[in-house]
């Protein structure tokens, strides 16, 4: 496994679970290329101001909580993949999925393709 995915895979956590408006911008900008993308089945975005309006957006709907992985990260190529959950302090993770990554030559992420395997019903 190449160090490069997981030191990928670290800078794209650091940047989910940022919540101050600088740290955010930030870890976005050292996990993201410039022009690059997220999508999952609740959003499509490209740039760095787009990514951290989702994830901005996430935190105001589950405040408090954190990203954190689900085993291992597996990748060949320019490509990785990793699971992932959103756990609140109890413990408890109602939201968890499942992300493939593309990767530039420098290691920042390219593209974002995430799949929701378990979301909270909707009130």
């Amino acid at each position: 496994m190449s160090a490069n995915y997981e030191s990928a895979v670290a800078r794209y956590f650091e940047a989910w679970n940022a919540t101050e408006p600088e740290a955010l911008r930030k870890a976005v900008a050292a996990a993201w290329t410039e022009d690059g993308g997220y999508t999952d089945p609740l959003a499509e975005v490209r740039g760095h101001e787009g990514i951290a309006a989702v994830i901005t957006a996430v935190h105001e709907q589950f405040p408090g909580f954190v990203f954190r992985p689900l085993g291992a990260v597996d990748g060949h190529h320019d490509i990785a993949r990793f699971g992932w959950e959103l756990v609140d302090e109890a413990g408890s993770a109602p939201v968890a999925g499942f992300d493939v990554i593309t990767l530039d030559g420098e290691g920042r992420i390219r593209q974002v393709l995430g799949f929701l395997d378990r979301v909270p019903p909707m009130a």
